[in-house]
């Protein structure tokens, strides 16, 4: 089968939308005719020569939903026309970590192999008009119109919610959310407070107090992250969540805690950068945490997520700031590389 999809040759060319071939679902995989796609901060990354995600030429894109169109041999998880959700990663259920109920931690060959872009054979169903390999981003490239991945990577959601919101809940959402109660609006529904929004873009913290946040802060404007921090919660906060990847901001969040807290970093930081924490504010017992995509588990977050939206406990429409062809895929890039958007999204038809 022959679709369009944004594909990156390498860093140096940057992204641009080609014609590739999808090859039909293997046994345990399904083929999705994808209906939308979140621009990531991590999409970003791939571009700027940041990840470590670098199988190249790749399918740009892992924050999707679409419509299940063919499944292969033994899926039963889900069929034909059924609406879904494609998962960050999908936990294998075999190795020692899943056996032992750490699915986040799943370290199983198919896990690995996906994020590499490969199934667990090591082989793709992608190839680009010339009849080379082609990886999709994660094992998703939901930059494109069809996308063939594990079944144990998709995740049924009611046809009732539109696929160009929900489709946050791949990548985004699951992250926010699960880093807090498993990042205003997560706390929020949480019970927490006060919460404290920090961000050098006014446009990001009006969005923040929408979404839940109390108080929303410019450190350029307060001393600092932590002087920012401290003029509402004197003492420090109980947790607190770096969710951009900078070692030195992460520094800063650890310290703007209280005795005893917590500081969680979502963000995902250069390989190699050293986090620079004043050890004396280990002495407080004070906790530094890492979550890999909020920790969550696909099957049961995904659900939790469409739920609180169908309930109205939880505004995703507001987060979708633009809506893009698949042919504009460049302006929702562009937007998202200017801090104009919460999330600039693709959609396919």
């Amino acid at each position: 089968m022959r679709a369009q999809a944004v594909v990156v040759r390498n860093v140096a060319d940057g992204a641009r939308l080609e014609a590739v071939e999808v090859d039909p679902p293997g046994p345990g995989e399904v083929l999705v005719r994808l209906a939308a796609s979140g621009i990531c901060g991590s999409d970003l990354h791939v571009l700027h020569g940041r990840s470590v995600i670098d199988a190249f030429p790749m399918v740009l894109g892992h924050e999707g939903a679409g419509v299940v169109e063919e499944v292969g041999e033994g899926v039963s998880g889900v069929a034909v026309g059924d609406h879904v959700v494609l998962a960050l990663y999908g936990p294998c259920g075999g190795c020692d970590q899943c056996r032992t109920g750490r699915f986040v931690l799943c370290d199983g060959t198919a896990r690995v192999a996906a994020i590499g872009g490969r199934m667990a054979d090591g082989s793709t169903r992608l190839r680009l008009a010339d009849g080379s390999t082609l990886f999709p981003m994660v094992g998703i490239g939901s930059l494109a119109e069809l996308a063939v991945l594990r079944a144990d990577q998709v995740v049924s959601v009611d046809p009732a919610i539109p696929l160009d919101v929900i489709c946050l809940a791949g990548c985004g959402v699951t992250t926010g959310l699960g880093s807090v109660f498993n990042v205003a609006q997560g706390a929020r529904i949480a019970g927490a407070g006060p919460i404290v929004a920090v961000d050098t873009n006014p446009r990001k913290l009006d969005l923040a107090r929408r979404l839940g946040a109390t108080h929303a802060v410019d450190p350029t404007n307060d001393g600092g992250v932590v002087a920012a921090v401290q003029r509402v919660v004197p003492r420090g906060v109980d947790v607190a969540f770096e969710v951009v990847g900078i070692p030195a901001l992460v520094a800063e969040a650890f310290v703007a805690t209280r005795a005893g807290g917590r500081c969680v970093m979502v963000g995902s930081p250069p390989a190699g950068e050293p986090i620079p924490v004043d050890g004396r504010a280990l002495f407080g017992e004070r906790r530094l945490l890492g979550t890999t995509g909020g920790s969550n588990v696909p099957a049961r977050d995904i659900p939790r997520i469409a739920r609180l939206y169908s309930e109205g406990q939880l505004d995703l429409d507001t987060l979708v700031s633009a809506r893009r062809p698949l042919a504009d895929f460049s302006s929702s890039i562009a937007e998202t590389e200017r801090g104009e958007v919460a999330r600039s999204v693709v959609v396919m038809a």
